[in-house]
């Protein structure tokens, strides 16, 4: 069995493959080439749907169920053995069928190419995990508490007296009652203080600023020093999170158990939590970074000249933009001008309003507007380009990524203007992100293969969003970053390059 598994010449399939891999790997077997999974199949044909369970899948395809909602009850070794030995026949009886349909909606060169051979990465990925600096949790642990009690003392003197900051009813009555702030929300059960609320009365009582604060340590602490806790390996101090194939409807993978894309860099002691990631004995971490590689992949969709000239120029694309959008030469862009370009750069992947790019970069509504008109004349197939997207969405139905994927868009059929509008917005978007997540796909795939075929120690360790984390042995820094840059940066052929910003550390905090 162990020589079957790992022989590259027989074709695996399953369901769940990645699961079976990491099990695998648990007993010391190697499980190669995984040519099928049916839960991967079904998300690329379905990206939308909410379950992929097995007995859902065989459901909607044969009309049978094979009652697998009874296996976690199985407790014998017979019935366990038939229970997989039905489910593999159901899933070998639709394979070819489902194969077929990832062909006739030209899915099957990347369900192929880079979602099965992705599997394995990730199974091993998981395997080896991040090696984890507990005692500077245990520190991060004290600093959360003493923060959290400093606030606690300010709100209360605020207050006037002590109440429980947890319980949204007592602090309803705080703000609106003794207080006396205006209340913009009330539910059945009392005052709301959600986080829309208290946004919009920061500006009224100081408390109410400390009052956000306090959440936000609260939920650091709770979420990520008290969870990231019960989640490590005891034994090899490593915590072990998962990477999900379907779980976008774009194709970004995503983690869980924790979800560490999660963590909220923005704040410092967000930042700070990146601290408890960190390179086990003499390694390091070499991290490797996409540079606004979502612009790029906006570049080469939209075919636009003056994007495509700037980033093969090696132009500042934000300093562009700002020169242009404010008609000043590009010497003269200030800091603050600069900053706002960006915004604009973000905001337009992202099918941006001018109310929502006012917001986000705190100009009125009138000046947004402008901004964003001056951004489409200057850069005007970006505008045809955005255009296009929704126009094929709402004759279509879908939208396309760079590598076929679809994101089925029912929201631009919808009566409710709101949902129209985020149904154009992800129309704009999808190809955009999409496009992104498997690029980087495609470049942990070689990265993987070139660290086996060079008989490397160092291994992959952590994908979030555009960035790629190798834990590498000392003697290997130098070939590791070499071989990481190279791969990244010729993933896929494009209009514009493909840049990497690198950095190497002892924790994933010194990295950013």
């Amino acid at each position: 069995a162990k020589k079957m598994l790992a022989d590259e010449s027989i074709g695996k399939y399953g369901y769940n493959m990645k699961e079976t891999c990491l099990l695998a790997k648990r007993e010391g077997l190697d499980v190669r080439n995984v040519v099928f999974d049916i839960k991967i199949a079904e998300h690329m044909l379905h990206p939308s749907s909410s379950d992929y369970s097995l007995d859902k899948i065989i459901m909607s395809r044969t009309g049978e169920s094979l009652e697998f909602s009874d296996a976690g009850e199985m407790k014998g070794e017979i019935e366990c053995l038939e229970y997989c030995g039905k489910a593999l026949a159901a899933i070998e009886k639709l394979r070819e069928k489902i194969m077929a349909d990832l062909e006739e909606n030209e899915l099957k060169r990347v369900f192929e190419e880079v979602e099965m051979p992705l599997i394995e990465v990730l199974s091993e990925m998981e395997f080896n995990g991040f090696y984890i600096d507990t005692e500077r949790l245990d520190e991060l642990d004290e600093e959360f508490s003493e923060k959290l009690v400093g606030i606690e003392e300010e709100i209360y003197q605020y207050a006037g007296e002590k109440f429980n900051i947890n319980s949204t009813k007592q602090t309803g009555t705080i703000l609106f009652e003794k207080l006396g702030l205006p209340a913009l929300k009330k539910t059945k059960t009392g005052y709301s203080t959600n986080q829309k609320v208290l946004e919009k009365l920061k500006s009224k009582h100081p408390i109410v600023e400390k009052i956000m604060e306090y959440r936000q340590y609260m939920k650091l602490k709770s979420t990520y020093v008290d969870g990231l806790g019960k989640l490590i390996d005891t034994d090899t101090k490593r915590l072990h999170p998962s990477f999900n194939q379907t779980a976008t409807v774009t194709g970004r993978l995503s983690t869980s158990e924790p979800n560490l894309q999660n963590i909220p860099v923005r704040l410092e002691m967000g930042r700070k939590l990146r601290q408890i990631f960190i390179a086990e004995g003499q390694r390091r971490l070499v991290d490797a970074d996409y540079s606004q590689i979502e612009l790029r992949v906006l570049a080469h969709l939209s075919k636009d000249k003056g994007l495509i000239e700037a980033f093969s120029n090696g132009t500042d694309i934000h300093t562009l933009t700002a020169s242009q959008v404010f008609d000043i030469p590009v010497e003269e862009v200030t800091s603050v001008q600069r900053g706002r370009a960006k915004g604009v750069n973000f905001g337009i992947i992202y099918g941006i309003s001018d109310f929502g790019l006012s917001n986000n970069i705190g100009i009125s509504i009138n000046e947004a507007a402008l901004y964003i008109d001056q951004y489409f004349k200057k850069y005007p197939n970006v505008k045809t380009f955005m255009d296009k997207q929704i126009e094929d969405a709402k004759s279509h139905g879908y939208v396309r990524t760079m590598f076929n994927r679809k994101r089925y868009i029912p929201e631009l059929k919808s009566n409710n203007r709101n949902l129209r509008s985020f149904g154009e917005r992800m129309a704009m978007n999808t190809p955009i992100q999409g496009s992104a997540a498997d690029i980087i796909k495609i470049a942990m795939i070689k990265i993987y293969r070139e660290l086996k075929e060079r008989k490397l120690k160092s291994r992959l360790t952590l994908q979030i969003h555009d960035e790629l984390i190798i834990e590498t042995e000392p003697s290997e820094i130098e070939e590791v970053k070499e071989l990481m840059r190279r791969n990244m940066e010729s993933a896929v052929e494009m209009a514009v390059p493909l840049t990497v910003d690198m950095k190497v550390g002892e924790s994933w905090y010194e990295t950013k």
